[in-house]
């Protein structure tokens, strides 16, 4: 084994932005068992008195998650929201066609805000614009968001809700694009629905802020026109841009999956870039930003729905994560700081059981997946401000990628606290790196940690019967010395590297 060389320079008078807390929010679909046997277990030892899991609540209370879209998704094209609130027993059993299920709809609206509150987050509503629009989205946001006086306020009320929800910010829709959704539309019909939705929205509440569909990902054959077109029509009323992009490594090729990111940065970098000539074509003042709500690693994406028809929340979609899923998914939430100058709101895809960090059996054990740490150290170390970090290392080929750095890193400084937080990934799957940051610019400074998240085996999952297989640990080794940080990271390793700083 040998030992690469790297060096990263950090400068807290040179940013790219404060990070929107937004940025760690996640996502939960009427699909699987993510509502169904996941947030919500009625028969589980641990659920309150409203069904819902406290186990669930704990673990993805750790996690920090600021914003959680709900309540789909595909699901939502075909969703009627007023079949979700009201009595229980009143509420109907419905065929459920996005995903070839039977909804119960025991949860709807108004006990998702009830669960939200219970684990700390605020609700990204999204509203159907598939076999739906106008008159539905705008009487949602009534029903929701308006104190009383009006029909849909006063029934809120009725349903034992006195004070309104105040949901801030909306979908309008879910990949519209796609052959797949109910209602699938060209970027025409979306972009003028979308902008008279949004319309229609902001006047039932002017303080809400709304999100347009881009392309459902960047390979389907409207990616970039879809955006262009749509944001052309709808512009002027709405405020963030949707992206929505997964990978895998069906191939087995780990060099190749850890460079996916640099696809992650790129499709970044295209969309603003749309965004912009939108916003030079219509000389407005405003500049639009991103909303990433759809993004993880997906290793079953090509399955198709359950086999068995009107299921309630069969299985589907639960993939399990080995150590180097855990590693791409860090090399992606680099990649989303280093863009926290565009990308405002991001939604790990999504929080339980269906592609998701946490796992649960059904009215059973819980457990955490390799993909859970990463994100948990983001959330919790990654506020703040991310600072232009400048980074060298050697670089590899893969098949789909160029120069590739074995070094994917950044930086967050928390001006309040004093601390910069480094958050480092080596791509080597054979040799350590040393790493060199120089930190002069910070005055003093002192460890607080190294955390590292390791394993010899790249396929090495947690599982119910071994849930700490792979696990981070906080033994990492670096010194700091005269404004100098070394550390070295182990081969194919996730590291967070804390520091303590001379405030000011």
């Amino acid at each position: 084994m040998t030992t690469l060389k790297s060096n990263m320079l950090i400068d807290k008078s040179f940013t790219v932005s404060a990070v929107d807390p937004r940025l760690y929010g996640s996502f939960i679909e009427h699909l699987g068992r993510a509502v169904y046997g996941g947030i919500y277990d009625p028969g589980h030892p641990t659920a309150d008195e409203n069904g819902f899991r406290k186990d669930a609540i704990e673990a993805i209370k750790a996690l920090n998650v600021p914003i959680i879209r709900y309540p789909g998704g595909n699901f939502v094209s075909g969703y009627n929201w007023e079949d979700g609130v009201g009595p229980k027993a009143e509420r109907k059993r419905q065929l459920e066609l996005a995903w070839w299920t039977t909804e119960t709809n025991a949860v709807g609206t108004n006990e998702f805000a009830d669960w939200a509150k219970l684990v700390g987050t605020e609700v990204m509503m999204a509203v159907n614009l598939g076999t739906r629009g106008i008159d539905a989205a705008r009487n949602l946001v009534e029903y929701c968001n308006h104190p009383s006086g009006s029909y849909w306020s006063d029934l809120r009320i009725s349903h034992g809700y006195q004070e309104p929800h105040r949901f801030k910010t909306w979908c309008l829709g879910n990949e519209m694009d796609g052959p797949w959704q109910i209602g699938a539309k060209t970027a025409v019909e979306y972009g003028r629905l979308a902008n008279e939705t949004a319309k229609a929205m902001k006047w039932v509440d002017p303080s809400i802020e709304l999100v347009a569909c881009g392309s459902s990902s960047s390979g389907m054959s409207t990616f970039a026109e879809w955006e262009a077109t749509v944001l052309d029509l709808c512009y002027d009323n709405v405020d963030y841009l949707s992206l929505h992009t997964y990978y895998n490594n069906n191939n087995n090729d780990t060099p190749n999956f850890l460079a996916k990111s640099l696809d992650m940065d790129q499709f970044i970098h295209s969309v603003a870039s749309i965004c912009d000539y939108v916003k030079a074509k219509k000389r407005s003042k405003k500049k639009l930003m991103l909303s990433l709500d759809e993004w993880n690693v997906w290793n079953s994406i090509g399955t198709s729905r359950a086999e068995e028809r009107w299921q309630v929340a069969p299985p589907e979609f639960e993939d399990v994560y080995t150590h180097e899923d855990a590693l791409a998914v860090g090399c992606f939430l680099i990649t989303l700081l280093r863009h926290a100058d565009r990308v405002k709101m991001a939604c790990i895809a999504q929080l339980i059981n269906v592609i998701a960090p946490i796992m649960t059996e059904t009215n059973g054990a819980l457990w955490l997946q390799t993909t859970y740490y990463p994100f948990l150290h983001a959330s919790n170390y990654g506020r703040g401000t991310v600072l232009q970090s400048i980074v060298s290392s050697d670089k590899y080929d893969s098949k789909d990628f160029t120069d590739v750095p074995y070094l994917e890193a950044t930086s967050v400084y928390n001006e309040e606290q004093g601390i910069v937080t480094i958050f480092a990934v080596n791509r080597h799957l054979e040799d350590q790196m040393e790493l060199s940051v120089d930190i002069r610019s910070f005055g003093d400074a002192r460890l607080i940690e190294h955390i590292v998240m390791e394993s010899d085996d790249l396929k090495a999952v947690n599982t119910k019967s071994n849930p700490r297989n792979v696990v981070p640990h906080a033994g990492g080794q670096t010194s700091v010395d005269n404004g100098t940080v070394q550390a070295m990271l182990s081969k194919a390793s996730w590291n967070v590297i804390r520091l303590q700083t001379t405030k000011g």
